[in-house]
């Protein structure tokens, strides 16, 4: 500090040091851009996730999901914080997730991680075309009694409407995903409050053995880092953060992310819990063996034609809004991808072509997927896992440890809660793959 600076004064070209120091001037204030980017990225974490949560999560009883409800919070709040920490930064104002981790790590790891980065995300982008596709097809055949159209066209014409969405300008996007994702959270909260008069407290009398509970709570952790990962949206967030704030971009990021944790998990966990007491650990059981979404099988067990009519609702509006978020980091990844190996810049092909070439493929290969039809939802969770597991938990904390510019967020409980967290999350998905091979 200058003899000219009064004590309170504070001057630091970093966002680590600004965000953790009490001197730093306030953050700005809350605006409607802010709420625009903390219902995106909700939208982003809400996707076919939340179609079977209540399933995977309720099947190990009440005790085990009361313990997760309660970590999940500092689970997700602070690894993404942490991976938005890294991109806000970067001294690069250019720089997305892609271009800091080889600014940060070397080439060599840069490009390792490239690659990892885009394959947490790609295969669920592909499911997500298929989802959409076997949702939207249900409901023309059950709803609305029409014939079924050829899969090739009218999964061709849902990828593509999706598709279209996100060749839009970024403003136009997050209109769309907002104008998705508010009767979603509306309908969460209509069937949570719906099912209430058929709540049963049963469950809370079988108390597991404290093996049982454990094993349980661990093999539980994946199911819930799939259902509220919103990581593929956190670079272009992040960059946006930079943008728009400059030096105090991390404060203002960690701010609507703690919104986004807070809004994720107060509707979600109320939507899981009162499907898990309105079907007691039998009716848990029962849905899991029928491989029906939650609420499919909520309209046929309990013969509820309101549930039965949201459900395709509630499908394709979680389905289509987490589509746009994984399309994002997908497509960020491919770029990445490309330019480290390819030199695409250096070659003078235009960054604007590349990006083009990369939408077209991305999109023939959802196309494609869709009209396959695969029925590896659970495996796909599975694989991608253990990936998740890296990008979000351990790879920030890996450059909070080694890399300068992020030393002020040293030293942190949360830190060793996140590193603990994430090798708890990758040593389940592990031991899950144990029992399929």
């Amino acid at each position: 500090m200058s003899s000219s600076q009064t004590p309170h004064e504070y001057s630091d070209t970093s966002t680590a040091a600004i965000e953790m120091n009490p001197n730093a001037p306030a953050k700005p204030k809350w605006n409607a851009s802010d709420s625009t980017w903390t219902i995106s990225l909700f939208g982003t974490a809400i996707g076919a996730g939340i179609l079977f949560l209540p399933i995977n999560a309720g099947s190990g009883g009440v005790w085990p999901l009361l313990l997760a409800t309660i970590v999940i919070w500092p689970m997700i709040y602070f690894s993404h914080r942490a991976l938005s920490r890294m991109v806000c930064a970067s001294q690069n104002p250019d720089s997305d997730i892609t271009n800091l981790t080889e600014q940060y790590f070397g080439v060599s790891i840069g490009r390792i991680f490239t690659v990892l980065y885009f394959c947490s995300i790609f295969p669920v982008l592909l499911i997500y075309g298929v989802g959409i596709t076997n949702t939207v097809n249900s409901v023309m055949v059950n709803q609305l009694g029409m014939a079924p159209w050829p899969r090739w066209l009218l999964s061709g014409i849902l990828v593509a409407v999706l598709t279209g969405v996100m060749l839009m300008n970024q403003k136009i996007m997050l209109t769309i995903t907002n104008a998705l994702v508010y009767p979603l959270i509306l309908i969460l909260l209509a069937v949570s409050v719906y099912l209430i008069p058929r709540w049963s407290f049963d469950s809370f009398s079988q108390a597991p053995s404290l093996g049982d509970f454990t094993l349980t709570f661990w093999l539980m952790l994946p199911v819930l880092v799939f259902s509220f990962y919103h990581a593929p949206a956190i670079s272009q967030f992040s960059v946006s953060m930079r943008e728009r704030y400059g030096l105090q971009s991390a404060a203002k990021a960690s701010q609507i992310l703690r919104a986004t944790s807070t809004i994720l998990v107060v509707f979600t966990m109320i939507f899981v819990w009162s499907c898990v007491l309105a079907l007691g650990s039998e009716g848990v059981q029962e849905a899991r063996e029928s491989n029906l979404p939650i609420l499919s099988f909520l309209a046929n067990e309990l013969d509820a034609p309101f549930i039965e009519i949201l459900g395709p609702i509630v499908a394709i509006t979680a389905i289509s809004s987490s589509y746009f978020g994984h399309w994002l980091g997908a497509h960020e990844g491919a770029m990445g991808i490309i330019r480290s190996n390819f030199k695409t810049e250096e070659k003078g092909i235009s960054k604007n072509k590349v990006s083009l070439a990369v939408s077209v493929v991305l999109f023939f290969c959802v196309w494609i997927a869709a009209i396959l039809n695969p029925s590896i939802l659970g495996l796909i969770e599975t694989l991608v896992g253990p990936i998740m597991a890296v990008v979000l938990f351990l790879m920030p904390m890996y450059a909070i440890h080694k890399v300068e510019v992020l030393a002020p967020y040293r030293g942190k409980l949360t830190n060793v809660f996140v590193v603990i967290a994430g090798l708890a999350a990758f040593s389940a998905i592990v031991y899950k793959l144990g029992d399929l091979f």
